[in-house]
């Protein structure tokens, strides 16, 4: 004789949120502390050369990888999306509300004749 069954699984960790500014300082803060228990100079291991090599290295790839493949793309999301559309639209309701005027959704709204 064969029993069903059914469990119903609930979720015990919700992910979905994402993690916080202050969990990442608690995380760093952490990190420090484990560091500094194993008698390692986050100083000395940032001042030695290996790692202003390193730094350098890093810097001057993503330095690159801005100028050549994501500056273009950026400034014309920035320009032409995001100031010409939503910034100009923002200011001018902005302006029609300072002066007592209604604003492009109010004009738009639909209205009830009666």
């Amino acid at each position: 004789m064969f029993f069903n069954l059914k469990i119903k699984m609930t979720k015990k960790n919700n992910f979905e949120k994402g993690i916080s500014i202050i969990s990442i300082l608690i995380l760093g803060f952490i990190l420090i502390l484990v560091l500094s228990y194993f008698k390692i100079s986050v100083r000395s291991v940032i001042e030695s050369p290996e790692a202003q090599d390193n730094i350098t290295y890093v810097g001057g790839g993503t330095r690159n990888l801005w100028n050549d493949y994501l500056e273009k793309p950026a400034s014309y999301l920035w320009n032409d999306i995001f100031i010409d559309i939503f910034w100009a639209s923002f200011v001018d309701n902005m302006e029609r509300i300072r002066d007592g005027k209604p604003t492009d959704y109010e004009n738009s709204a639909p209205t009830l004749n009666k």
